[in-house]
């Protein structure tokens, strides 16, 4: 057995046993190892301590069970190991900003930390190859754009760091604003937009900042309104086209793992380089899509 599959048994565990008291010696037990090497071995593949990941992982357990309004919050602590509504309560807070009652009363997506499959960091396939893991389908191809595809939409100005703890960090997803302003304004235009949506992350002169591009294609020109063009140029893609069981699971976990998978697993392996941004393609970036596409475009050779 691999390393990275006993740390994977041990992330399984840790999941159907949330609610139970669970110790690093039983972890250890688990994957074979000594506690201070499993620890260590943890650590490296999750990018987590292991309490942090538990406390995290029962706290994302702790957002779906709150939009169950009919359960008691005390009685949803305790399903999750806690030993009273305060403690619960504090936890909660400092993980996402808000209290268990906040989040209830007005829920929102939340960047919260993902279930690692750390299959995706050691399986290569080939293109139209279908990768298979728990929760997860994705598959890998190319494709040619003749002419470029213009966009209109809106954009905002993100920290790096963002990027950088999808998957793994906690709080409130400063995105879904930006999606929501678009769709209120998309409603407004009277049919100006099509259905398909894009997302685009892309640099951006200030250091340690990038640009954030939602929209659709438009059949006017609605710049005058304060909306922007963004261009998907021609040339060689390399596209990722994955589902999840719903939107929320696509966009805040699944999304993550298949671009953290063609970035460090699969253009790696290929030798390959791409443009400066990342493109999302939808369907309709809408509650009831559970499929979509990242687009990579082939760094053209100098």
């Amino acid at each position: 057995m691999h390393a990275w599959e006993q740390i994977q048994l041990t992330i399984e565990f840790i999941e159907e046993h949330l609610g139970e008291e669970i110790s690093i010696r039983e972890l250890a037990d688990l994957a074979c190892l000594s506690p201070f090497y499993y620890q260590r071995l943890f650590g490296r593949l999750v990018k987590k301590p292991v309490a942090e990941y538990i406390r995290l992982r029962r706290m994302a357990k702790a957002m779906d069970a709150l939009l169950q309004k009919d359960r008691r919050i005390l009685d949803i602590a305790v399903e999750l190991g806690f030993s009273s509504h305060e403690h619960f309560t504090r936890t909660f807070k400092s993980t996402f900003g808000m209290t268990p009652e906040e989040y209830r009363s007005n829920p929102g997506p939340l960047n919260r930390m993902t279930k690692p499959e750390l299959m995706l960091k050691y399986t290569l396939v080939d293109e139209g190859v279908p990768l298979i893991t728990d929760g997860i389908v994705l598959e890998i191809h190319r494709r040619q754009v003749k002419e470029p595809i213009v966009y209109t939409g809106l954009e905002k100005k993100m920290p790096v760091r963002f990027m950088c703890g999808l998957g793994t960090e906690s709080g409130v997803d400063p995105l879904d604003t930006l999606w929501r302003d678009f769709h209120d304004g998309k409603a407004a235009a009277g049919g100006v937009f099509g259905e398909e949506e894009l997302g685009v992350a892309y640099p951006c002169d200030e250091k340690d900042f990038f640009l954030y591009f939602a929209g659709a294609r438009a059949s006017t020109d609605v710049t005058s309104c304060g909306y922007k063009k963004w261009e998907l140029p021609k040339g060689e893609y390399i596209v990722c086209d994955f589902e999840a069981e719903d939107f929320e699971a696509l966009v805040m976990d699944v999304l993550y793992k298949a671009e953290q998978y063609l970035y460090n697993v699969w253009l790696p392996r290929h030798n390959l380089v791409t443009e400066p941004f990342c493109a999302e393609r939808y369907a309709s970036h809408s509650p009831e899509t559970k499929k979509m596409e990242v687009w990579l475009k082939v760094a053209e050779p100098n």
